[in-house]
């Protein structure tokens, strides 16, 4: 796999439900990470790594991420006119120029091998990206972690799936990958299993939510038997093409946010406010009153 990734595709077709009532309305991908939603750091991360064609997969409800990525002709006109020129930059350039997105429909959330298979027109044959927008994943003083597997991926032609260590007792909520050793931060696949019982999974490296894959994966996922709620698992395609291609897992350099859950969100809240020269006095100071005030009880 010589070939630039070029192509990256989002899967936001889901619900949110985890975050009801705020879902209702907002997509779980619109979730602000301070001033910016969620959406845009994996979009950052992917155009860092060499993508121009972003493809999101999405559902018929949800407009609001193709009308963030729009062009917005009556807010830009409101920001000229008063002036505001440094707004007006930040929403003109939510995409630079010569990067497209485009937008395709789920009319069924039917898992999210099903999800990725809606990008195969688009994709064709070559190599491509993936980005769960919930796993939000910041490296302060590198490269995102697309571009660190995008380069792997061209050096050593494979593919190039995300992993972290997790707990023992939490495999049963992810894709659980088994290697043959570890080089440096990367490892051969021998096996994938999806969401396996603490007692049965082949180890506790966790698949998370970036990969680079080979084309050949979307004929596979059309041959993938659904499993449980007639939903087509991106794992099962992924331990089909390790009988014919190879697959890398890859620690990365960053930290993983799961913005999947309450607490990836307020931890990247903080995290990212700390970052910021303008709001991390502010946000310190807030900070050890909440400690001081939850440590007396105080209101």
């Amino acid at each position: 796999m010589t070939q630039r990734i070029r192509k990256a595709v989002f899967p936001v077709a889901g619900l949110g439900t985890r975050f009801l009532p705020a879902t209702k309305t907002v997509p779980k991908e619109m979730l602000p990470i301070v001033d910016r939603p969620l959406i845009q750091y994996a979009v950052d991360e992917a155009i860092e790594a060499g993508c121009d064609t972003l493809i999101f997969v999405t559902n018929r409800y949800k407009h609001a991420v193709a009308d963030y990525f729009d062009k917005a002709y009556e807010l830009e006109q409101k920001l000229e006119r008063a002036g505001k020129l440094e707004q007006l930059e930040l929403i003109r350039h939510v995409l630079p120029r010569g990067v497209r997105a485009v937008f395709v429909t789920q009319a069924e959330a039917l898992g999210l091998g099903h999800a990725v298979l809606q990008a195969k027109p688009i994709v064709g044959d070559e190599p491509f990206a993936v980005l769960l927008p919930d796993d939000l994943i910041w490296n302060r003083n590198g490269h995102g972690a697309l571009r660190q597997m995008a380069e792997l991926a061209a050096r050593e032609s494979a593919s190039v799936i995300a992993v972290e260590d997790v707990p023992r007792s939490a495999t049963g909520s992810y894709g659980i990958v088994a290697t043959a050793g570890f080089s440096e931060r990367f490892g051969r696949i021998s096996e994938i299993v999806e969401k396996p019982q603490p007692e049965v999974a082949p180890s506790t490296l966790a698949v998370v939510g970036r990969y680079v894959l080979d084309g050949s994966i979307f004929d596979l996922l059309e041959n993938t038997t659904p499993g449980a709620g007639g939903e087509i698992q991106l794992t099962d395609a992924i331990a089909a093409l390790l009988q014919r291609k190879p697959a890398l897992a890859y620690r990365f350099e960053g930290t993983r946010f799961d913005c999947g859950q309450h607490q990836g969100v307020v931890e990247a809240n903080m995290r990212f406010a700390l970052d910021n020269p303008k709001l991390r006095d502010s946000t310190l100071a807030a900070m050890r009153k909440a400690l001081a005030d939850a440590e007396t009880g105080d209101a």
